[in-house]
């Protein structure tokens, strides 16, 4: 786990300014910047348009008392890539874009659920500790 933030707080982020710095070198700071820009508009866009998307199934799902599993975890990678696109970068704007778009959501969904189903089946829980009790300790919630 360690190793994943370092890996995300460190390494990325210099990896994304000598990207920078080397497309700035070959196209110019202000055709760069323009591009992290467009990439940020246009990410806010999709990220807005595939949300409303979504809402809609879930909402379309609740109203013939399906459980919307599928169309929430489309919420989250969507939330996700919308972050991802407003955040500087050639690599966290490939990601992102990956997150919005479709085809390539639902293969990441895949794979999401292919690693909580191996955790499953090893018997590794996760634990998230968000509530806290008034005699001092926080609640476990085992999913």
């Amino acid at each position: 786990m360690f190793g994943y933030l370092i890996l995300l707080f460190t390494i990325l982020p210099a990896l994304e300014l000598a990207l920078l710095l080397k497309i700035g070198s070959n196209i110019g700071v202000g055709n760069t910047l323009l591009i992290i820009i467009l990439t940020g508009v246009l990410g806010a866009y999709l990220a807005r348009l595939q949300g409303f998307c979504v809402l809609r199934k879930i909402q379309d799902d609740l109203n013939l008392g399906i459980l919307p599993n599928d169309q929430l975890m489309d919420g989250l990678l969507i939330l996700a890539g919308g972050i991802l696109l407003l955040t500087p970068g050639f690599i966290t704007d490939t990601f992102g874009f990956m997150f919005l778009i479709p085809w390539a959501r639902s293969l990441i969904k895949k794979r999401i659920r292919s690693k909580f189903e191996k955790m499953i089946a090893k018997g590794q829980i996760i634990t998230l500790t968000p509530f806290y009790r008034s005699n001092d300790h926080y609640d476990d919630i085992d999913i």
